[in-house]
């Protein structure tokens, strides 16, 4: 089980400004909340104490448990699964532009969450593998027979460098965020999910990219490069929204915390932008304090906020018992240099 933070919309937008406050307060609010209790530890302070400085630390954007990227791939996979129909949809419609013959007749497609940074714990690839039937083949680039499915996913679940040992036609393969099949889960095709469609990269083995609409792309965009496009519509502009405040709470904290800016954040609005600049002229002030200040500015009602516990359709032997799985760690000792 993994457990997930969605930030979704409750209510139409009504101005842009007070809209972005509230996004950039959830999200300010979401980041506090994911700090486990062995930060809370090194920080040596209540949750309710931790301050813009503190929490800029210890943020790990990159992997923020949910928010963005993460909560963007399990909301599209938990659609899927759930069959709702504003997805599944475009997801059978992308499947049978990706192969008429395998798709032709599907009715309700199915996701096989996968992403080789989840595949790399005890058992998560072979549960992948369990799920697909036992004569499931991988659908690659090109012509010619496909690849059979439990032969090649765990190899793809290395990750990177799993590369020079997969075939040329799934090079890229190990970039699979989930695999798409119909009901009889014998043919699947490898996807990758973004929340933001500038951030796609394609590849030989990856057939499907999801991305969710934006001013600069369009419903009706069918392709990019080699991937097959499904994109979510996005009527009230959302997902711009949230972009837009969640890059300005990210700038905040690598500023304060003295990160390098990594590659894959985008420049705010320039109303955004002065919500940054704000927040960093309170690097002492606490999280919560600043949450409250947002929350005066903020739209009332635009986020609403879920976490769940959403399973991996794991068999149970992964589930392995802490108490019978101690970890010993080495007492270190250091030689003269």
């Amino acid at each position: 089980m993994a457990e997930v933070t969605f930030l979704g919309q409750a209510e139409p937008v009504d101005e842009y400004g007070r809209a972005l406050y509230a996004v950039s307060r959830s999200v300010l609010r979401a980041l506090l909340d994911q700090l486990g209790k062995d930060d809370l530890e090194d920080l040596n302070c209540d949750r309710s104490e931790v301050t813009l400085r503190q929490l800029a630390k210890v943020a790990r954007l990159h992997r923020d448990k949910g928010m963005r990227g993460d909560g963007f791939e399990w909301a599209v996979h938990e659609a899927i699964v759930g069959g709702e129909w504003r997805v599944t949809e475009r997801i059978s419609e992308v499947l049978r532009r990706v192969s008429p013959k395998s798709f032709k007749s599907i009715e309700t497609p199915t996701s096989l969450m996968f992403g080789h940074e989840r595949s790399r714990y005890l058992g998560f690839a072979d549960a992948v593998v369990d799920n697909a039937s036992g004569d499931a083949v991988l659908l690659p680039d090109g012509q010619g027979h496909p690849f059979t499915f439990g032969a090649w996913v765990p190899i793809a679940a290395e990750g990177m460098v799993a590369e020079p040992r997969l075939r040329d036609r799934i090079k890229k393969v190990w970039k699979t965020d989930i695999f798409l099949s119909d009901g009889n889960k014998q043919r699947f095709a490898g996807a990758t999910i973004k929340s933001n469609w500038h951030q796609l990269e394609d590849g030989k083995g990856l057939r499907i990219g999801i991305v969710p609409e934006a001013t600069d792309l369009s419903p009706l965009q069918r392709r990019f490069n080699t991937l097959h496009l499904a994109v979510l519509p996005d009527p009230d502009g959302f997902m711009g929204l949230f972009n837009d405040g969640y890059e300005a709470v990210a700038g905040a904290i690598l500023t304060v915390g003295r990160h390098d800016k990594a590659p894959y954040y985008l420049k705010p609005s320039a109303k955004a932008q002065r919500i940054q600049r704000q927040l960093e002229k309170y690097p002492t002030v606490a999280v919560v304090e600043l949450e409250h200040a947002l929350n005066e500015a903020a739209q009332q009602g635009l986020i609403e906020v879920r976490r769940k516990l959403l399973s991996v359709e794991a068999p149970d032997w992964l589930h392995i018992n802490e108490t019978r799985a101690p970890i010993i760690a080495p007492k270190p000792k250091f030689d003269k240099l």
